[in-house]
C-alpha cells in the first residue's frame, strides 16, 4: 500500500450564476489527496492520512475518497474546522486563498500518528501540510520514523506565499530532502530552495548529492526528467492535449509516476535501488499520460485506469 501523508481540503470552485457574480462550488482538493485519490483510481492499494474534520465537508472529503477506492483507517478526525481554499482561474491557471487557521488538518500532532498497517511499503509527502505548524512537524516526524523501512517520495510543490516562517520551512525541506528516496520538483521549485546564480544543472547536482535516488524535474510543456543515482538522465514529454486547466496536473502526474512504479515492483528500498532508467522512463510516460488526461477536463478530476487508451 502507499500511503499519502498530508493535506486533505475543500477548494472552493467560482462557477457562474445567474447573477453577475460567479458563486462557489466546494469540491475535495489538496495536493496530497488529489494522488491518493489519482492512485485509487488507478487500482492501486492506496491510503490517507491526514487531519479531517468531522464537520459537513470532513465527511464529504472521506466519502470522496472512498469512493476512489482510497483506505481513509489512517485519518486523524477531530470537531476543528475544514481547510478552505478559495480558487481564482485566470487562463487556466489557478491562485489560491487558503483558510486554515485551527483547522482539522493543520492541527494535528505527532502523538496523534497511528501506527502503520504492514502492507505500507511507501509513503508520499508534500504540498502545503509541510508550511504550516503544528502538522509540518507532525508529518516530518512521520518521515522521520519510517523513511529507514519503506519508500519515502515527496514533492514539496513550494507555495511560497502560503510560508510564514520561511527558517523553519527551509531547514524542514532540506531535512525532508535528505530522507526522500524521491523527490519531484518543478524549476519554480528548484530555484526556491536553492535561490542563487547557479544553472539549474548545478542544484540538480545539489540535490541529488543531498540524498534522493530519484530527482525529477517537471518543465510545464517540456515534460518530465529524472535525474537517477548513477549520473543518468531520462526524459518524458508532454502529451498534447487541449488544455482546459491545469488544476492537479502535477499530483496526478505522481499518481501515474508511482502507479507504474508499483506495477513494476519498484516501492521497495532494494528494488529502487535496483531500478533501471527504461524504468525509469516507463513511469514518467506514465504520469504524463495520466497527467494529461486531468489537464484535459476542469478540476483536479484524475481518471480511472478504464479511462486510459
Amino acid at each position: 500500500m502507499i500511503l499519502c501523508c498530508g493535506e486533505a481540503l475543500i477548494d472552493m470552485i467560482p462557477k457562474p450564476t445567474s447573477a453577475e457574480a460567479d458563486g462557489f462550488v466546494p469540491y475535495t482538493g489538496g495536493a496530497i489527496l488529489n494522488t491518493a485519490i489519482g492512485l485509487g483510481r488507478l487500482g492501486v492499494q492506496v491510503g490517507m492520512l491526514s487531519g479531517v474534520s468531522n464537520d459537513m465537508f470532513g465527511h464529504q472529503i472521506a466519502d470522496s475518497l472512498r469512493t476512489s477506492h482510497v483506505n481513509t483507517d489512517s485519518l486523524i478526525r477531530s470537531d476543528r474546522p475544514t481547510t478552505l481554499a478559495f480558487v481564482r482561474l485566470t487562463d487556466g491557471h489557478a491562485t489560491y486563498t487558503f483558510y486554515d487557521e485551527n483547522s482539522a488538518g493543520r492541527m494535528i500532532e505527532a502523538n496523534e500518528l497511528p501506527k502503520l498497517p504492514e502492507q505500507v511499503n511507501a509513503l508520499y509527502f508534500g504540498g502545503i501540510s509541510l508550511c504550516s505548524e503544528p502538522a509540518a512537524s507532525t508529518y516530518q516526524a512521520l518521515m522521520t520514523r519510517e523513511a529507514e523501512a519503506r519508500v519515502v517520495m515527496m514533492d514539496p510543490n513550494i507555495r511560497a506565499n502560503f510560508v510564514s516562517e520561511v527558517v523553519s520551512y527551509r531547514a524542514r525541506i532540506d531535512a525532508m530532502i535528505a530522507l526522500s528516496d524521491i523527490l519531484k520538483v518543478s524549476d519554480e521549485d528548484l530555484n526556491w530552495i536553492y535561490p542563487g546564480s547557479e544553472s539549474l544543472a548545478e542544484k540538480l547536482a545539489k540535490m541529488r548529492a543531498a540524498g534522493p535516488q530519484i530527482v525529477i524535474l517537471t518543465r510545464g510543456g517540456d515534460g518530465a526528467s529524472a535525474f537517477l543515482a548513477d549520473g543518468s538522465e531520462v526524459h518524458a514529454d508532454v502529451e498534447q492535449v487541449e488544455v482546459i486547466d491545469t488544476v492537479g496536473a502535477g499530483d496526478t502526474f505522481n499518481a501515474g509516476f508511482l502507479s507504474k512504479l508499483s506495477e513494476l515492483g519498484l516501492l521497495t528500498k532494494n528494488a529502487l535501488r535496483s531500478a533501471s532508467g527504461e524504468d525509469i522512463q516507463s513511469a514518467l510516460a506514465f504520469g504524463a499520460k495520466v497527467a494529461a488526461v486531468t489537464v484535459s477536463r476542469a478540476g483536479a478530476n484524475p481518471p480511472w485506469r478504464h479511462e486510459l487508451t
